[in-house]
């Protein structure tokens, strides 16, 4: 029997907590043991995706709310109202269900179905918005947000990529976590930059606490702007900063502090989704898309490194709200990502040889005229972002499908965005040739080749059999 004065202690120490909140933080490190074959360095990831909303967004939910709370801009019976891709918006959900809030949440069209179902399950009301507009665009997540935010009653607006209490969250939780888990020893702090919290305050903290002996890597896609992309669309969720074209000022959240960072390294897709398959496979650990981003980016920079560097990466969410796209075959086949299940069939590669034509396309700011002089005698074409030609077009950046029966319909000063068709549909090159024949077995007009997540060609769907 122990007294009053030792139950709190003795109950905290037992893992039994108050309430949910409570339970936020304290995430284990893992040491990683077969994908650092051959490495000198000590790779640990920092498995946040074991807080109890599922992802490293728990902290900074907290953060907000309790800020918030403290401030008066959120009363009790009030509504907490995010834009994100997920992640904030079922931690924000999650705490608000627990003290009596009203969620809502704003996605892009290109989130997880699994982190819908997460929103929904814990109340939350979720309107999903079309992804890949400028950040001046009423349907931009964040301006539908902060419009819903004004027009209710007692709505607070999170707002996490402007909010200080993001970055303090980390400041006060993450980086004394892994200095102590630690003991002092890491070297090298790496995280995703998305919002840019973790990374700037987490980094800070470890910059403080070492006397600036602590190097701070930003994890970033291949196209992102923060690694000196262009801002092309990618598949990784949850992590870099795309730039539409028609952006009119590029503004990066003031949550991201970029000379807190020494470094970027950039990575790709296909990098990521390496990596996340040999981690669920070799390791045990399934992570979401932004955690293989940053493991990627982790054990590249441990290969410069000698047996006295610790590393420690982010992991921020799970794979299970993944599950049906970077773990998935036919999502991935789709694409032309590689796939991981056993294959009997040929694939599309294997079936085509080559014989695809190369990717036309008309671009997003064309006209209606301008679209039907592209489209010739092709019958129709995909209508992609416009921007300098710089490689071969992300999949994720195909608005629609430009047909001239529709376009000799349409007024020729329209902009051709005005008048799309659904986008074609997609043949990957790593794609078994029977699940794609079966796919495209109601098509007759064109496909896109893809390869690694981008465009590379067009087909006619007939010639796949």
């Amino acid at each position: 029997m122990t007294t009053s004065g030792n139950s709190a202690i003795e109950a905290r120490t037992l893992g039994v907590y108050g309430s949910i909140t409570d339970a936020i933080g304290n995430t284990p490190l893992v040491k990683l043991n077969s994908v650092t074959n051959g490495l000198a360095a000590t790779v640990y990831v920092k498995l946040e995706y074991l807080n109890p909303g599922g992802s490293v967004k728990d902290r900074v939910a907290l953060s907000m709310i309790q800020d918030a709370e403290a401030s008066g801009d959120l009363r009790p019976g009030g509504t907490v109202v995010e834009g994100t891709s997920g992640n904030t918006g079922v931690g924000l959900a999650m705490i608000a269900a627990a003290r009596g809030y009203r969620t809502i949440v704003v996605v892009p069209d290109k989130t997880s179905h699994e982190k819908i179902a997460l929103l929904q399950a814990h109340g939350a009301e979720v309107r999903v918005t079309p992804g890949g507009r400028p950040s001046h665009h009423p349907e931009f997540v964040r301006n539908v947000a902060a419009g819903l935010a004004k027009e209710i009653s007692g709505g607070w607006l999170a707002g996490q990529y402007d909010n200080p209490a993001n970055p303090a969250a980390h400041r006060a939780t993450t980086g004394p976590e892994i200095w102590d888990q630690t003991g002092g020893r890491i070297s090298h702090f790496v995280a995703g930059i998305g919002t840019g919290g973790t990374v700037t305050g987490t980094g800070e903290y470890l910059k403080d606490v070492s006397g600036g002996a602590v190097t701070v890597i930003g994890a970033d896609p291949e196209n992102s702007v923060y690694g000196g992309g262009d801002g092309r669309a990618w598949n990784m969720e949850a992590v870099g900063h795309f730039l539409h074209p028609h952006t009119e000022t590029d503004e990066w959240p003031n949550s991201y502090r970029p000379d807190v960072v020494d470094l970027v390294e950039r990575v790709t897709d296909l990098d990521a989704i390496t990596v996340l398959h040999r981690l669920a496979r070799e390791e045990g650990l399934l992570m979401g898309g932004s955690s293989g981003i940053a493991v990627a980016a982790a054990l590249r920079i441990a290969r410069t490194l000698g047996s006295d560097e610790v590393v420690v990466v982010i992991a921020p969410d799970s794979g299970r709200s993944y599950l049906s796209k970077y773990y998935n075959d036919d999502w991935l086949g789709r694409l032309g990502f590689p796939l991981y299940g056993k294959v009997s069939d040929d694939r599309v590669s294997d079936t085509l040889h080559g014989r695809y034509g190369p990717f036309h396309y008309v671009p997003s700011s064309a006209s209606v005229s301008t679209a039907l002089e592209l489209i010739g005698s092709r019958g129709s074409l995909p209508v992609a972002l416009e921007r300098p030609a710089r490689g071969p077009i992300p999949v994720a950046e195909i608005l629609g499908t430009a047909t001239a029966s529709r376009m000799r319909a349409a007024p020729g000063h329209h902009l051709v965005t005005t008048h799309l068709d659904p986008p074609l549909p997609t043949v990957g090159l790593t794609e078994p040739t029977s699940t794609a024949v079966l796919r495209l077995a109601a098509h007759t007009a064109q496909a896109v080749v893809t390869d690694a997540g981008t465009a590379i060609g067009l087909v006619d769907a007939r010639d796949i059999q």
